[in-house]
């Protein structure tokens, strides 16, 4: 089964890093990362560019209005993700807890909804 593991923490954390300290932590992830894909728990995943660059997209009655900026204010930041395959919960929370940034902030997991096919697409 697949789960979605969001990454987040406070930018201001990883601002306030030296060069060496996020040269480091990406490096952790990098390898945490090539250690999941050989176990064939890696799916796929990417970091985010910060926050600033976001763009909110909404639709009411049909009109979409964009905003610059985060869907929300919040004290964390959503900074990228993992899709993980995992037997279980058990095993979906337990890789998530090996994800580096995981001490930083939190990594909230999902577990991935199939959409059924429209009977018309077949």
């Amino acid at each position: 089964m697949k789960y979605l593991a969001l990454v987040y923490y406070d930018e201001a954390i990883v601002n306030a890093m030296s060069k060496t300290e996020w040269d480091a932590l990406n490096a952790e992830c990098y390898n945490g990362m090539m250690r999941l894909k050989s176990s064939g728990h890696f799916v796929d995943g990417a970091p985010l560019h910060p926050v600033a660059t976001a763009t909110t997209v909404r639709v009411r009655d049909g009109k979409a209005s964009v905003t610059d900026g985060p869907f929300a204010e919040t004290r964390e930041q959503l900074a990228g993700f993992y899709m993980l395959e995992a037997k279980d919960l058990n095993e979906a929370l337990a890789l998530a807890a090996k994800i580096p940034p995981a001490r930083l902030g939190s990594i909230e997991v999902r577990p991935v909804r199939e959409l059924p096919v429209p009977a018309e697409a077949v």
